[in-house]
């Protein structure tokens, strides 16, 4: 059975969800307070752990993926959020996906499914270089200019899909598709979201890797 931890400030936040996400076959535990928490999720074990982010980056919730940036392992995170943080994003650059509110059970059980199916099946052939840049696909590590650049597991899938297709451009839709699934309920706001967070670590004045083509989506760069 799959284990889940759900960190919220107070239980009643994600008591519904909880209960039923228990009813679809998943060992759920709330972990709630800001005491302890990494040590709870610890001593929880789980498989994912599911983050409330409800109105506010001042939660227990961004405190634990704040530290969460530091730490070499950890399980996938998905976020849940409202509404209006989306486009607070950026600050919590170490989830793997997310949910917005109101959250549905059927949904996140889905994107629990994925997320764990494409962390157990990455890792597979040798490397994908790009001028400086350099995807070990056998350790899933990312570097520029020898640098080693911490991604989250989806901008990891996307750089990994994108730079694998050099020179193709691909639609917002295509993106989605490939990347987070056929399943996936989010608008294509979400690829926005990625790329900005990706081109954030992997570019910078002497380095560029992806274009935008207006109106259409993204290309990886093919010659560098």
């Amino acid at each position: 059975m799959l284990k889940i931890a759900i960190i919220a400030d107070e239980f009643r936040q994600v008591e519904k969800l909880s209960s039923q996400l228990a009813e679809s076959g998943l060992n759920c535990s709330v972990v709630y307070g800001r005491e302890s928490i990494p040590e709870k999720i610890t001593a929880h074990a789980p498989d994912l752990v599911l983050v409330a982010i409800n109105g506010s980056l001042d939660c227990s919730g961004a405190d634990y993926l704040t530290r969460r940036a530091s730490q070499q392992t950890c399980p996938p995170v998905i976020a849940l959020l409202s509404l209006d943080m989306i486009d607070s994003l950026d600050s919590a650059a170490t989830i793997d996906d997310f949910v917005l509110k109101p959250w549905d059970a059927t949904e996140v059980m889905l994107r629990v499914k994925r997320t764990l199916r494409r962390t157990s099946g990455i890792g597979r052939g040798e490397s994908i270089s790009c001028g400086d840049l350099v995807i070990d696909l056998d350790n899933c590590e990312v570097t520029v200019a020898g640098r080693v650049v911490t991604l989250t597991f989806k901008e990891y899938e996307l750089l990994r899909f994108l730079a694998g297709n050099p020179g193709r451009v691909f639609t917002r839709d295509a993106l989605l598709d490939e990347v987070w699934g056929h399943d996936y309920f989010g608008g294509d706001r979400t690829v926005d979201v990625h790329i900005r967070r990706l081109r954030s670590k992997i570019e910078d004045s002497t380095h560029t890797f992806i274009d935008t083509v207006r109106n259409i989506g993204y290309k990886f760069k093919k010659d560098m």
